[in-house]
């Protein structure tokens, strides 16, 4: 079975970006630059928040755009990027329906989610959870 990141109660959330600090930090790093998921507000405290991640798709259609195989499906759902094929077209960016493909301007490739979960525990109000998912349609 795939893993995949999953929101499970949005109104939960209150912007504290504690999930974004950890994914950047699982690459080495502090910050926010590196992270692989975003938070954004939709309104503030009143109106709540957007949760910004891979919901690792069954048919992608950011590989589909990607003229080098950069970003390959991987078995079950979402992708795999494969960095050194990347030319830093960006078209996988603009593909994404949710935004979830994020750009790294310094490096000239894209960030996205690797479904570690490594983010999830670090959420104080238990809006993340990493869940097991079939290979079936999104």
């Amino acid at each position: 079975m795939a893993r995949r990141l999953s929101v499970i109660d949005i109104d939960r959330c209150v912007g504290c970006q504690s999930c974004m600090f950890a994914c950047a930090r699982r690459t080495g790093e502090g910050g926010l630059a590196r992270s692989c998921i975003h938070v954004r507000s939709a309104g503030g405290m009143r109106r709540g928040f957007v949760v910004v991640v891979c919901r690792a798709c069954a048919d992608p259609p950011c590989a589909r755009v990607c003229p080098t195989e950069a970003l390959v499906p991987r078995e079950g759902r979402g992708v795999r990027f494969k960095a050194d094929r990347c030319i830093g077209c960006e078209h996988c960016v603009g593909a994404c329906p949710l935004g979830a493909v994020l750009w790294n301007a310094e490096q000239g490739k894209p960030q996205i989610c690797v479904y570690c979960g490594y983010c999830a525990p670090y959420c104080p109000y238990d809006v993340l959870a990493l869940e097991e998912v079939d290979g079936g349609t999104s």
